[in-house]
């Protein structure tokens, strides 16, 4: 390769980013460099932007959520060449722990009680520049899928999936999923549902914009998210709730609502990590409160297996992630519309 230097986005300290000039990665005999094609951006990156302490003493490359092409492969990699297309697997697990083996790469027991992996943009340096190294078993081939689809697909896709795959026993004809927040996770957990269940989809955001995007990608109901959401919820289930509850804000508001909404022996997943509270609490079922043996579960990326699944769901025209895109040198634009809620799906970083 001739060149030496690339362009990153880098965290250079709290609230501050910055593309800068750094030397391409070398490859380890057990990782592949990426050319990236695209890198999505999430809400994980504006909590990285806002963390009050430096994350790491040097400079910070932020994505995670990257697709792009194989540039260099590691000495003792095998099933992997120059050219390949691909997503990059976000979960770093170890791959030979109980959990791992066991297909729950997402929760590897060697990253302790806090269960997330290394990530890429989140420790290790990250795909919002031209050139990432990652793992060679995280990279997932995509075939001829677009770059620009298949960057979100590895958050925004994967953990939807994830979310939803652990639902899968209520997703029966007749029952109600519910799906709060119609932004870039939100509007690919509507077409997923669309695409694997006979359930009917009840979306709930603010806008007629978010409204819209929620009809378009399949939901057969879109509310307006306000105090009287979950009785309308209630209303339309003859009073037993929503069987699925998809919470992709995780505000005090939504968690309630969440609580107040969801059926008798239902499923409620937090999903957004906007710090809120649902108030469950012990104490006799009946009213508003929780209901008797619906779940709660904090859910937290996805297996390797989900983001395949995403991926052939996208590859046969199934999902469509509605995206705007915007060059690497613009990224700090694309960073304040989304803090101000102005991007419509998911933003995309071209390099």
């Amino acid at each position: 390769m001739a060149d030496t230097m690339m362009r990153a986005l880098q965290l250079t300290g709290p609230g501050a980013v910055e593309v800068r000039q750094v030397p391409i990665p070398s490859v380890g005999p057990t990782e592949v460099l990426v050319k990236v094609g695209a890198a999505g951006i999430c809400h994980s990156d504006l909590h990285l932007l806002h963390f009050p302490v430096k994350i790491r003493e040097e400079p910070l490359t932020l994505g995670h959520e990257i697709a792009g092409t194989v540039a260099a492969v590691g000495a003792q990699v095998t099933g992997i060449a120059d050219g390949d297309r691909g997503v990059v697997y976000l979960c770093w697990s170890c791959g030979v722990c109980r959990e791992c083996v066991s297909g729950n790469e997402n929760v590897c027991e060697a990253a302790g009680r806090t269960a997330m992996p290394p990530c890429p943009g989140l420790g290790p340096d990250g795909g919002m520049a031209e050139y990432v190294v990652v793992p060679a078993r995280s990279f997932v081939p995509i075939g001829a899928l677009d770059v620009t689809q298949a960057a979100p697909i590895a958050d925004a896709g994967l953990t939807s999936m994830h979310a939803i795959a652990g639902v899968r026993e209520h997703l029966r004809p007749g029952a109600t999923a519910m799906v709060i927040g119609v932004g870039g996770l939100g509007h690919v957990a509507v077409q997923i549902l669309k695409a694997i269940s006979p359930v009917r989809i009840v979306a709930v955001d603010v806008g007629a914009d978010q409204l819209e995007l929620a009809a378009r990608c399949g939901a057969d109901v879109a509310l307006e998210s306000g105090s009287d959401t979950a009785a309308a919820i209630l209303e339309m289930t003859g009073g037993r709730g929503a069987d699925v509850v998809l919470d992709f804000v995780g505000v005090d508001a939504t968690a309630q609502m969440s609580v107040a909404a969801v059926a008798p022996n239902g499923a409620y997943r937090m999903v957004g990590l906007g710090g809120g509270t649902p108030g469950i609490t012990a104490e006799p079922a009946g009213g508003p409160g929780w209901p008797w043996g619906a779940s709660v579960r904090k859910s937290y990326g996805g297996t390797r297996s989900d983001l395949i699944d995403v991926i052939e769901l996208a590859k046969a025209g199934k999902v469509d992630v509605a995206v705007e895109t915007f060059p690497l040198d613009d990224a700090a634009t694309a960073l304040e519309r989304l803090e101000q809620g102005r991007i419509r799906g998911r933003a995309v970083l071209i390099p």
